[in-house]
């Protein structure tokens, strides 16, 4: 036989290797599935198996979620989407898998980290991780991914700060939405380039985008859709010379964040610019024209919720189809045309005069908003013939005149409110004489209907009936009389029914929806008894002002069971009431001795620790100085164990002696209230070792005094003898909150702001007040807001801004404030005003 020819062994040679490839990928993949723990549709678990793989196959293509190479069969994809599978995934097992192009995780429960190692992986051009519970920072060599054109991480637990994307040149898609990223948006935008949708939303992400030409151009020349809403941005609007940049921009949602300034000309994005959401913003100056004419594509704009100010005489732009001005200051004159637009958000402004502007209106509105102005007049026909209404809101204006038939009889309309107005005359959904008023049709789609608090009259009509997908009905604080109609039981969805404050008689109609959640009949002239599926509801329900009308079986109104207790199929005699409130009374007896009692030990505890803690090693007070060595209001150390009596959440322990015997009988009652902190609470407080101002704020001893007692509604001063509180730091560079400025003048950090002495100047049911010295003697008030009285940052943040940029020679204004990782450490800073107390004035 002759040799083979040198092909054949490179063919074999070939097949060799081919063959072989696969071995070290099924055990990379078989030490992945390890971390999967939860298949509840059994699509992973059963079928990546030896078993389940044929002995000719080179890649286990009959595995789940497997992609694979035809020509080399090498795996190249991974995609379990959407599964419902759970587990702490280790990618490092991933690492023998050197064609893998596309990891798709998406819509699972998967946790961990992302280790640095996956940044080898450079085969990977598609990375989807989303609407997961992954968590912790994004490592740095996720950089080295070069060949990746689509990172999606969004909805994880993902925390720190983004690292920088250079070297992702490929990159066309970025969706980050939803993690808790913290970093300058300036520098997430200049390391961004060529891609062409950015989704950093929901996130902590911070700085403004008043950012040079050179950081911008990169990300501006291909990017097309651009969100950032949802963060904390606390800088200037893009500047006109950087948003000349983004010419294929379409989409831009910047809303809900702390962006100031007044908006730049956007004719250079008229070609591509469909969608403007700027709402929820510090923006201030006049709507820039162009967003509202033809030289611009604009299809939906929103600008609610800033400072907005000028006039809107008209909107020509022929796509503008959703438009939302709301909550702004605008005024003048209702726009006299809204050409093309569908859904109109005008209200809570300034707009006045007369709404019959209205009638020059094109026929495209499907629903308006208008409520909250200052509009007067009637109502126009033609409002009601908008042949695709379906939702109008006029309600808190100042119109007159009667609602017209064609409104209320829309074939289109769903939902109508016109409650705080002056409109007079009947309720016009049937006809009556020789009036004008419209028939109902037999069918009619409303769902909502509020005309409360006008000056309507007349007997409510039968045709109600007809809107029997009706879900709300507020009649309430009007004129109408005579008795109410059977008809009201045919609307079986109704959810809310109020028809208080009117002049309706007779009885209330039995068999009314059982989807009633909220019932009001209260102040009309109705008698008879409650129809029985109505005694759930409470007797305010009813009365007073219905004097005639009887609880089921002649109860009395006064029934103390009555309201609480809803009974179904039998009654309560009157024995069995007195003995219920016997019990509750007993009940209430017990828990009282058991609080005097408790109080009382507590009180015997408090006056042992006082002694042993506070003149020996726990407290740290130097006796002969009088001063006490504790943390500052920063102190973040976790090493420090807590002291093995019951801790006090109080910090009277930090005035001196002359201003804790100002009111022995408020520390009294103090220390018992703080002393019966839930168990958990004072673990949680206990582990990071702050047995001062962090934890006392005055936490337990404000939220659980009773609202009228002196704990909780009056200050507590200092006299004027009183030593400052000397606050050392403890560890500053376990600082983990944000100090923000409002103004650029004072600029110190936060390790500086911990190491101020600190005095305490008072109390009140917002929180401590403290004067703190800095290291350059400038001296600031800061506020230590009470826990629970600050929920959201983005809502807080926005306040102190608005409050910060007044301006009045009698206001002292707010400097700075910070934000810190735990719910109690709120701060507010102004600066320190030296003059009288207000006590001082009060009490002489």
């Amino acid at each position: 036989m002759k040799n083979p020819p040198l092909s054949f062994f490179l063919f074999s040679l070939l097949l060799i290797s081919v063959s072989g490839a696969s071995e070290p990928e099924l055990r990379s993949l078989l030490e992945f599935k390890k971390g999967i723990t939860s298949d509840p549709h059994r699509k992973v678990l059963e079928t990546w198996t030896f078993s389940n793989q044929s002995p000719s196959a080179t890649c286990p293509t009959k595995w789940v979620g497997i992609l694979c190479d035809n020509l080399t069969g090498n795996v190249t994809g991974i995609v379990l989407d959407n599964l419902d599978l759970g587990g702490e995934l280790k990618f490092q097992t991933l690492l023998d898998l050197k064609m893998l192009q596309n990891l798709s995780l998406s819509g699972n429960r998967f946790t961990g980290r992302l280790v640095p190692t996956l940044g080898t992986i450079t085969s990977l051009n598609h990375l989807d991780l989303s609407n997961n519970r992954f968590y912790g920072p994004i490592p740095e060599k996720i950089n080295n991914l070069w060949g990746l054109n689509y990172l999606n991480l969004s909805r994880n637990e993902f925390v720190g700060k983004f690292p920088s994307l250079t070297n992702l040149q490929q990159l066309r898609e970025l969706d980050l939405h939803c993690n808790k990223f913290r970093d300058d948006i300036g520098e997430v935008v200049s390391s961004l380039r060529n891609v062409e949708r950015v989704d950093l939303s929901d996130n902590l992400f911070y700085g403004g985008l008043g950012l040079a030409v050179e950081n911008v151009s990169r990300l501006g020349n291909t990017v097309r859709f651009l969100n950032f809403s949802r963060n904390n941005l606390n800088g200037p609007f893009f500047e006109e010379n950087s948003l000349k940049l983004f010419h294929n921009l379409e989409t831009l949602d910047l809303s809900d964040n702390l962006i100031n300034g007044q908006l730049p000309s956007f004719v250079s994005l008229s070609n591509n610019l469909r969608v403007l959401r700027l709402g929820r913003n510090l923006l201030f100056g006049y709507v820039p024209e162009e967003l509202l004419h033809n030289s611009m594509l604009l299809e939906e704009l929103d600008l609610g919720g800033n400072g907005f100010t000028g006039s809107i005489s008209v909107i020509n732009s022929t796509t503008l189809s959703m438009l939302n001005l709301s909550s702004n200051h605008l005024s003048g004159s209702l726009p006299r045309s809204l050409s093309r637009c569908t859904v109109v958000d005008l209200s809570r402004n300034i707009f006045s005069g007369n709404i019959s502007v209205m009638q020059s209106w094109e026929d495209t509105l499907e629903a308006l908003y208008l409520s909250s102005n200052r509009l007067s007049g009637s109502l126009p026909p033609v409002l009601g013939i908008y042949s695709k209404l379906s939702t109008v809101d006029l309600s808190l204006n100042e119109l007159t005149g009667s609602i017209p038939g064609s409104l209320v009889t829309s074939s289109s309309l769903m939902r109508l409110n016109l409650s705080g107005n002056k409109f007079a005359g009947p309720l016009p959904i049937q006809r009556s004489g020789a009036s004008e008023l419209l028939i109902m049709p037999p069918y009619h789609p409303m769902e909502y209907l509020d005309v409360s608090s006008n000056f309507l009259e007349g007997d409510l009509p039968s045709d109600i009936g007809k809107m029997a997908g009706l879900k709300l009905l507020n009649l309430a604080s009007n004129g109408f009389s005579g008795e109410l109609p059977n008809e009201l039981s045919k609307l079986v969805y109704l959810e809310y029914l109020d028809l208080s404050n009117n002049k309706f008689n007779g009885k209330i109609p039995d068999n009314l929806s059982s989807n009633l959640t909220v019932f009001n009949v209260s102040y009309n002239d109705l008698s008879g008894s409650i129809p029985d599926n109505l005694w759930h509801f409470p007797p305010s329900s009813f009365h007073p002002g219905n004097e005639k009308l009887n609880l089921p079986h002649n109860s009395p109104v006064t029934s103390p069971v009555y309201g609480n207790i809803t009974v179904k199929g039998e009654h309560r005699s009157s024995k069995g009431n007195i003995r219920i409130a016997i019990i509750l009374a007993s009940v209430g007896a017990a828990v009282l001795i058991l609080f005097v009692l408790l109080a009382y030990h507590r009180a015997q505890l408090k006056e042992f620790h006082g002694r042993s803690e506070f003149d020996g090693q726990n407290a740290g007070r130097d006796v002969k100085s009088e001063r006490l060595t504790k943390p500052s209001l920063f102190k973040f150390n976790t090493n420090v164990q807590p002291p093995t009596t019951s801790m006090s959440f109080s910090n009277d322990h930090l005035l001196t002696s002359n201003s804790r015997s100002l009111s022995g009988q408020t520390e009294f009652t103090t220390e018992i209230s703080e002393h019966d902190l839930p168990q958990e609470t004072v673990a949680t407080s206990s582990a990071y070792a702050i047995p001062n101002l962090m934890d006392n704020l005055p936490t337990s001893s404000e939220r659980n005094s009773s609202p009228g007692s002196r704990l909780s509604s009056s200050p507590r001063f200092t006299e004027a003898g009183e030593k400052p509180v000397m606050l050392d730091v403890y560890s500053p560079d376990r600082l983990a909150g944000e100090l923000f400025f409002l103004d650029s003048s004072l600029a110190f950090t936060a390790e500086e702001l911990s190491r101020a002495p600190a005095e305490v100047l008072g109390r009140s049911s917002h929180g401590t007040l403290y004067k703190a010295t800095l290291d350059s003697g400038h001296m600031l008030t800061v506020k230590w807001l009470r826990v629970g009285l600050v929920k959201h940052k983005k809502e807080f943040a926005r306040e102190v801004k608005r409050i910060g940029s007044m301006r009045h020679p009698n206001i002292v204004p707010l400097r700075a404030y910070y934000w810190g990782p735990r719910e109690q450490e709120r701060l507010l800073l102004a600066d320190y005003i030296h003059g009288d107390s207000l006590a001082l004035h009060l009490y002489g």
